[in-house]
């Protein structure tokens, strides 16, 4: 395509006033400014025809396969005619979670938060000899760029706190737990569990005896997270998918050095993403990747459907870590019931972060009528969530709740406390 430039538009433009000029000085001579329009006319066209085609050239650009959360980048676009760079204007069209740094024209991007992003077209000018004319083509794009959420930050403390755990080499012996794999009959001792006792054998003995098992080693851990429309809430100014995203490939990635099988599983008003079951450092990058896919949903959690679907999958005894939250009775029971289902094969941990703007409003001092009410339902909502809480742990399922910036450390705690079965 041919298109005047912006010299071009301006040289036509100034034959206005001058035809205005002659036209009252000379009202016969006015012709000349038309002249001059046709001139330059005849002057882009012919411009255009001195530029090369661009049918042949090959437009090319830099697209990362992958980026974080807050990084900018740019696409470094290259227009080239057989051997030779062309100079070029260049735009790009980008959809998904990126946002232009500059004008409409820069190929500068930022990432604003987490997904998947594609170059859907790109555009190439090149301005004849004269600069009076552009030739322009369009190419479409395709290129798929994952945002991913930066787990760098903590990356480093959790590694420390893996490494601590760590007692490899101290002496020579067999790990004791509650695994499922079982070991020998113990005299039992005050502080074991009392599920531990096996009373056929405590009756035949004369004696209180427990089972002790081995424990597991290549564990399967699932990182369920909630994505719903409760989800999708900030906390901290950031939604709690996102915040869940990050601490879920934290303690992943720790949970693959150790050894263990990991599962990235996502869900909404049905399953999302499923990342299948991934061993060894080798498979992090294949679940940072799956991350991204994670979308933020506006619908409610259908937790039937998601967890039953999930637990269909699983083949083994899992620990399965499920973020989510829950704002009324009724979503917190249809998940109480999809919780006891899921105890009946696996062990479940529920990731809750605290809702300090909630305590605020509720801790707040009062100044008139309408902050009475606000503190008043504040308490009422705390009141609901600390009831579903507790009857979670009641029925054996391990609940952490921890400040928005705390919780990725404190799940890394919490699983390797769960994988020594010390917890």
């Amino acid at each position: 395509m041919i298109y005047p430039t912006q010299r071009a538009v301006w040289l036509v433009a100034a034959a206005a006033p001058v035809a205005l000029a002659v036209g009252i000085v000379a009202p016969g001579a006015w012709v000349a400014a038309l002249a001059w329009v046709v001139l330059m006319v005849v002057l882009v066209v012919v411009d255009a025809l001195l530029a090369p085609p661009l049918g042949s050239a090959r437009l090319s650009i830099a697209t990362p396969a992958a980026i974080h959360v807050g990084e900018t980048f740019d696409l470094a676009p290259r227009l080239e005619q057989d051997t030779r760079v062309l100079p070029a204007a260049f735009a790009a069209e980008i959809s998904g979670p990126l946002e232009r740094e500059g004008p409409r024209t820069s190929t500068r991007f930022r990432a604003v938060r987490r997904g998947r992003a594609v170059v859907e077209a790109l555009w190439a000018r090149h301005a004849g000899p004269m600069g009076l004319a552009w030739r322009q083509t369009r190419r479409p794009g395709g290129q798929a760029i994952a945002v991913m959420p930066d787990i760098r930050p903590v990356r480093d403390e959790g590694m420390r706190q893996y490494l601590n755990s760590q007692h490899t080499g101290l002496r020579m012996r067999r790990d004791s737990g509650e695994g499922q794999e079982f070991q020998v009959l113990t005299d039992f001792q005050p502080g074991m569990e009392r599920r531990t006792i096996d009373w056929k054998a405590s009756a035949k003995h004369a004696s209180l005896l427990a089972r002790e098992y081995q424990t597991e080693r290549d564990n399967a851990v699932v990182f369920a997270v909630d994505a719903g429309r409760a989800m999708s809430d900030p906390v901290g100014g950031v939604p709690r998918v996102d915040r869940a995203v990050s601490a879920a490939l934290l303690a992943a990635f720790v949970a693959l050095k150790s050894g263990d099988r990991v599962r990235l599983y996502s869900f909404a008003a049905r399953p999302q993403v499923d990342s299948g079951t991934l061993s060894g450092t080798r498979g992090f990058a294949r679940l940072h990747h799956a991350a991204a896919d994670i979308d933020y949903g506006t619908d409610e959690s259908n937790y039937t459907l998601s967890l039953v679907t999930l637990d269909g999958r699983l083949e083994r005894r899992s620990l399965v870590v499920l973020f989510t939250e829950f704002t009324d009775p009724t979503s917190a029971e249809l998940m109480l019931a999809a919780a006891q289902r899921m105890l009946k094969r696996h062990r479940l941990l529920f990731v809750l972060f605290r809702d300090d703007e909630l305590e605020g409003i509720q801790d707040a001092e009062p100044k008139d009528a309408d902050d009475v009410v606000r503190a008043t339902v504040a308490h009422a909502l705390l009141r609901e969530r600390r009831i579903v809480i507790e009857r979670l742990r009641r029925m054996g399922v391990d609940v952490i709740e921890a400040p928005a910036e705390a919780m990725a450390l404190r799940l890394v705690e919490r699983y390797l406390r769960h994988r020594e079965r010390v917890a």
